[in-house]
């Protein structure tokens, strides 16, 4: 079981610059996955517990990281700070500038989910989805890597059928902060004939391309050698691009067969015969689809985990999962994307292998011995709700003993 966890979930020594493809000039692609420095032990981590489930789960996070990290000598200092919805109630905007300080000052971001029904006709730049996207463009997390595995104790929890998803492990490399999401122009205008008009723009420069694509290259190396690059090349111009810049690329990367899918067949194949993906590469919205639709493969979207990571400063880590305000506070929430992606940020922010180990195999002893939450139980297992999941976790955060598969 330990091993399907490692598959997915392993550290990204991304080389710290890439050879230019072209004559042209680019910007150097690197990825910064670790701020430890030998021997330092101690580390500022800003906490974002955000709207909806997102203080019951990380407040459990919290936990099963300072136990995992007190058991391999690593202190925590920890600061809370509010964003989303939280925040516009607390000061009127859903990123404070406080915030943004204390995630660029910290070692390392987790957050928990923005977002509920309360804020849903808010002004867009008054919604709490607006801090995400501000807080990933001010961390500069460009990389978002979003494992999904199917694990075997939860071969079952999947809606497809057992042959279609078992032993399924994939990795969705998200573009995170260019393409639809922020390209301008943008907006909502009248036109000529007085009726309203919605647009947005999907814009993509060569060197964000080649710095995603170099990070899903690496990361295909280090799995099983095989990269898909999804894009809609036959209808989009910002795709024609794409598929050529991760075409020149590939050059580079002997060792890792690459193939090109649009969006519409990936999505479909993902249901069809999700084993035949290893690493797939993305664009921002399309990756934000994919890797949704990915996780309830596995069973649950509140089992995966997910890192974004950028060039220099603090990683962000964060489950995918949405901030669930139908069941916030009644203890329903599945806290198990939020532990492993604790364990994200000990393996890939902070290089700490040891630590994020011990909370992957915690998370599979308690699942070993049957524990679900309501969105992965089945017959024959306990039904428990977030905090007796998260203390069973934590009682095996200590064991020395592998989970078994």
């Amino acid at each position: 079981m330990a091993a399907a966890l490692q598959t997915n979930i392993r550290p990204a020594k991304f080389p710290a610059t890439f050879r230019a493809l072209t004559k042209q000039s680019l910007a150097p692609c690197r990825v910064r996955c670790a701020v430890t420095s030998p021997g330092k032990k101690r580390y500022n981590i800003t906490l974002l517990p955000g709207d909806g489930i997102g203080p019951e789960v990380i407040s459990i996070a919290k936990n099963v990281l300072q136990q995992a990290g007190s058991l391999e000598g690593v202190e925590f200092s920890f600061r809370e700070m509010p964003i989303g919805g939280a925040a516009l109630d607390l000061v009127g905007v859903p990123l404070p500038e406080e915030t943004i300080t204390a995630a660029k000052e910290s070692d390392a971001v987790l957050l928990g989910a923005i977002g509920g029904y309360k804020w849903d006709n808010n002004k867009k730049h008054l919604r709490p989805e607006k801090g995400l996207l501000q807080l990933r463009a001010g961390l500069k997390v460009f990389a978002n890597l979003r494992p999904a595995t199917v694990l075997p104790q939860l071969v079952d929890a999947s809606t497809l059928k057992r042959e279609v998803v078992e032993g399924v492990d994939l990795m969705v490399v998200r573009e995170l902060t260019g393409g639809i999401y922020f390209g301008e122009p943008r907006g909502i205008k009248t036109n000529e004939n007085g009726e309203e008009v919605g647009f947005n723009t999907e814009v993509y420069a060569a060197h964000e391309i080649d710095r995603i694509a170099c990070v899903a290259f690496e990361t295909a190396r280090k799995r099983r050698g095989k990269l898909c690059s999804v894009d809609k090349a036959n209808v989009l111009d910002a795709s024609i691009l794409w598929r050529k810049r991760v075409t020149a690329l590939a050059s580079e990367y002997p060792d890792v067969e690459l193939s090109h899918m649009y969006v519409d067949n990936a999505a479909m194949q993902l249901v069809r015969d999700p084993k035949q993906f290893d690493t797939i590469v993305t664009n921002n919205i399309f990756g934000d689809i994919l890797s949704d639709e990915a996780s309830m493969i596995t069973g649950s979207i509140g089992m995966l985990p997910s890192a974004s990571l950028s060039d220099s400063g603090p990683g962000l880590f964060e489950p995918i999962h949405g901030s669930a305000p139908d069941i916030a506070g009644q203890d329903k929430a599945n806290p198990l994307a939020t532990i492993l992606s604790a364990a994200m940020l000990l393996k890939y922010g902070l290089g700490e292998e040891k630590a994020a180990k011990r909370i992957e195999d915690a998370v599979l002893v308690a699942l070993n011995k049957g524990f679900r939450t309501g969105d992965i139980y089945s017959a024959g297992t306990k039904l428990v709700g977030c905090k007796e999941m998260g203390e069973e976790v934590l009682k095996s955060v200590d064991s020395q003993v592998p989970a078994s598969v």
